[in-house]
Parts: C-alpha cells; structure tokens; sequence
C-alpha cells in the first residue's frame, strides 16, 4: 500500500545505521551499527516486525560508503534489496542518502568535494529509483558537523568554530543541492531530522550563554531556509569560502518541507545547573517552549523524527512514549502544526552510551525490540498508537 502524501500525524520509525570514524585504542576504525545489530542478515524479519506495529512511515538508509566503493561506481545491491524489502512490507520509506560518515575516498566534511560527489551519487539513485519522494539527504547535518569539527570526536574530529562553520555550510549546501535535483525530478519532498537540543537557562546569569547555545544549534536551519545567522554566532562563519555561501543562499528554501526535530531525554541542556532532578514532563515542557520558539522563527509544519528513552532507563520508555504523544496531542491542540513522531529506533542501538567514541559492542536499550529481537512492552504501546 503506497502512501499518498505525508500523513497528517506520522507514527514511524526507523533503522538506527550511523557510520562515522572515530578514534579507538590509537588506531582509525569505521563505526557500523548496521554489522552490530546484523540487520542487514535480517532486513526482512526487521521490517516484517515494524510493519506489524502498523508503521507505515520509515526512516530507512544503506550506507553511503558500501554504495559508492570508489569515486563515482556505485553498488546498488543493498538499496535494490532494501527498497524491494519496504514494498513487500508496505513501508514507505524516507530515504537518508548520508548518516555521519562518508566513503573512504572522501577526506572528511570540512573539505568541499565531497559535496560534488554527493550530489553525483544523489542523482545516481534518482535515476535508478523513481519512486521515492521523501528524503532525508544529510541525516542531522548540525550534529554530523559539531561532532566532526567542533567536538571532535567523528571523522576528521577537528575542533574549532571556523572548522565547524566549514563542515556546516558544506552539509548544508549538500542536503540543499540534493533536495533542488529531487524537487526537479519528482514531487519530492524533504522530511529533515536535526538534533533538537533545548538550553535551559539555570538562573538569569546563563541566559547569554543559553541564546549562543540556541544560536549555534539553529545556525543549520538558518542556513537552510535563507534567514540571518544570529549574531551571536556569525562571525564564526566569516571564512567560509564566498562561493559556498553565495550557492547555500541561492538554493535556501521552505519549499516541500517538514522539519524534523530529533528530541530525546538528552536533549533538554540545563545551562549553568544539572539535569538529573528534571522529570518527563519538564523534558517535555522544555521541548514543548523550544518548539513554540522555532515555530515562531521558521513557521514551518515539522514532526519529531526521533526520539526514545535515550538518557532514561529502558524501565522509563513506556512513560516516555506516553508522555511524548499526550505532549504532542496537545501542543496541535495549542496550534502548533506537529506532523509525526519516529521512535528511534526499531531494535537497540550500540555504544551510543558513548556517541559512538568506545565502538566496543556495548547494547544502548532504547528500541522498541530488544538485542534479541524480542518486543518491548512499548513495542505494544506504540502500536496502539499507530493504528488509533
């Protein structure tokens, strides 16, 4: 069964598939939660399982670098399986094209050709497969560049503002020239998914380093949708080369768009105090003021396009699910055009305890099936959702 347009209220979800490199006991090695979770040996058991819930909205993405094994010959093998998989299951995809690492022939984000060959291979899959419309190009291109060469701690983990800026603009302009090619081709649409961080200030004495914290997080959809860097924030972008600017402003755009805010327990920063006596409900509340914000800056429909008990025990996922929906419920209630909601994600995650620094095989107990692949007590909860 295809779905027509974007659902009014979305209850999804998706397949956790980073691939970033990270720096491990003095040597360079590849993150693969795809080899960790063996879902790829499983993909139709996996999406048999979601499609059961009643999902039939699912962020799905094969990975860049097992597609494009050398500069511009491209391996569809994984994606002709996967797409075929989601039909058999009536799953619609939303296609993530990049989700934190690149192919080894790519010296990282901070340098430039990587979006050109990007942008090859964008066009390369819309030549071969005409049927998707929802996109999710550059997965969460704000957190791909702060941990990239900001933190640190991914790819070519530089740390620096101006390295930051580079990185940012450079994902950026990659999702932007991807999105212009699939709106070209199709009635395609981007359903985006950023990090949605949400800085509390502790007292009135943090509120200034709460707004740069804002700033800087907001600085990828500024970039995206043509407004203003704040600035607070905008010198940190003054060495960016022109010409990558000058074509980030001429593709800016709200067109065939809904935002996408990845919001977990982990989300909501207590600038200047401690998060650990924060409930559910003033997480929530937190996402909820934020959200209003942005909505009020961007006014654009936007959906949480992950969310799980991340930073919660495993025994808290239900209430999270509960709360989060009845929260959602009620801010479209309160006007606010909220499209969906995609538990990320479908099985648990590994090594995120540690954002992926200690790739050790560590179980990160968020999914709706476990290690095993034995459903959750959510598992059954989120499907009442989905077919209410």
């Amino acid at each position: 069964m295809r779905v027509v347009s974007f659902p009014r209220f979305a209850w999804s979800c998706g397949e956790e598939g980073s691939d970033p490199l990270v720096s491990h006991e003095g040597a360079t090695v590849r993150v693969d939660e795809f080899a960790r979770s063996a879902h790829l040996e499983r993909q139709d058991e996996d999406l048999a399982a979601v499609a059961a819930l009643g999902v039939r909205v699912w962020r799905y993405g094969m990975p860049w670098r097992q597609a494009e094994r050398a500069p511009g010959v491209y391996d569809w093998s994984l994606w002709d399986r996967a797409l075929a998989a989601c039909e058999r299951h009536g799953l619609e995809p939303v296609v993530d094209l990049c989700h934190f690492g690149l192919p080894d022939h790519y010296r990282g984000f901070c340098e430039p050709d990587w979006v050109d060959g990007f942008v090859r291979y964008v066009e390369a899959f819309l030549a071969r497969y005409p049927a998707p419309r929802w996109f999710t190009p550059v997965n969460e291109p704000c957190i791909t560049a702060m941990y990239s060469a900001l933190v640190g701690i991914w790819n070519e983990r530089r740390r620096s503002h101006a390295d930051f800026a580079d990185a940012l603009c450079h994902c950026a302009l990659a999702n932007l020239e991807a999105m212009a090619r699939i709106r070209a081709d199709r009635d395609g649409w981007w359903i985006g998914a950023e990090g949605f961080t949400c800085p509390m200030p502790a007292g009135p004495e943090h509120v200034a380093e709460a707004e740069r914290i804002r700033a800087l997080a907001w600085a990828v959809w500024d970039l995206h949708f043509g407004l203003p860097l704040a600035p607070e924030i905008a010198g940190h972008f003054s060495g960016v080369d022109d010409a990558v600017r000058s074509r980030i402003d001429a593709l800016a755009t709200t067109a065939n768009t809904i935002a996408g805010h990845d919001f977990y327990p982990v989300s909501v920063l207590s600038v200047g105090g401690k998060l650990d006596a924060w409930s559910i409900e003033d997480r929530l509340a937190a996402y909820e003021t934020t959200a209003r914000r942005w909505h009020e800056r961007y006014g654009l429909d936007f959906w949480v396009a992950e969310t799980s008990n991340l930073g919660l025990g495993v025994d808290q996922q239900q209430a999270w699910l509960a709360a989060f929906a009845a929260r959602l419920r009620g801010m479209r209630d309160r006007g606010l055009p909220v499209r969906g909601l995609c538990w990320y994600s479908r099985g648990d995650q590994y090594d995120w305890d540690t954002a992926l620094t200690q790739p050790v095989g560590r179980v990160t107990e968020v999914g709706l099936f476990d290690a095993e692949r034995r459903p959750r007590p959510a598992a059954a909860a989120f499907a009442a959702l989905a077919r209410s």
